[in-house]
């Protein structure tokens, strides 16, 4: 067993962290999807997401190469924004092939170029942890869900039980760039529901899903 969590400071300049994972994000794109295709454990982590997701309107925010895309565009009026204007291509290129259909933008989280209360489900996969401010990103989050709408996550944390295997994995993704925090606190600070659960990597991958609840005034 381990002590209490070490969690990630937020980055102090946060422009020049998103600067240099989106640079490593175009000069890993084809590799990323590579592995997304080929890797059974990648993909059985991202699939779990899909039974939450409800419409009619979806939105995924850092959709990578579109692998979760192509699984549900054709269920939903699909969105999408990645910040990465490679993966915005690459991702074009995929549901294209698949003959599949979304409305894709290259944008940011800190800004999405949505009304309030547009969206039934949001839906981010192994990104959170590369946003470099956890609260201008959930403020735009909760703006463009609807009321009673689900956010449904994916994404690394420490296992609830400490133990050593997921722990030692769980920093190793925080040694390579990525930003572990306390999400569930966060959202519900943010004012929703929360249900974490661990689906694999020894407790170090979570499924999250949250509930937007009203606002108290």
């Amino acid at each position: 067993m381990n002590g209490p969590p070490q969690y990630s400071r937020e980055p102090a300049d946060k422009r020049a962290f998103t600067e240099a994972a989106d640079r490593q994000y175009s000069r890993w794109s084809g590799l990323y999807d590579l592995a997304v295709r080929i890797l059974p454990v990648w993909r059985r982590w991202l699939d779990q997401a899909l039974p939450h997701l409800h419409g009619p309107r979806l939105l995924e925010i850092s959709f990578g190469t579109g692998y979760l895309l192509s699984r549900y565009a054709g269920r939903y009026e699909c969105h999408g924004i990645d910040y990465n204007r490679e993966m915005v291509a690459m991702a074009r290129r995929n549901l294209r092939r698949a003959g599949l259909a979304a409305d894709l933008k290259q944008g940011d989280v800190e800004a999405l170029p949505y009304a309030d209360g547009t969206f039934d489900s949001v839906l981010i996969t192994m990104a959170f942890t590369a946003y470099p401010d956890a609260d201008r990103a959930m403020t735009e989050i909760r703006r463009v869900l609807c009321p009673g709408g689900r956010l449904v996550l994916v994404d690394v944390n420490f296992p609830v039980d400490g133990n050593r295997l997921g722990t030692w994995l769980t920093r190793r993704w925080q040694a390579g760039g990525d930003i572990i925090r306390d999400l569930p606190a966060i959202l519900r600070r943010f004012g929703f529901r929360v249900e974490d659960r661990e689906i694999g990597g020894w407790g170090s991958i979570h499924l999250t899903l949250a509930e937007k609840l009203p606002d108290p005034n």
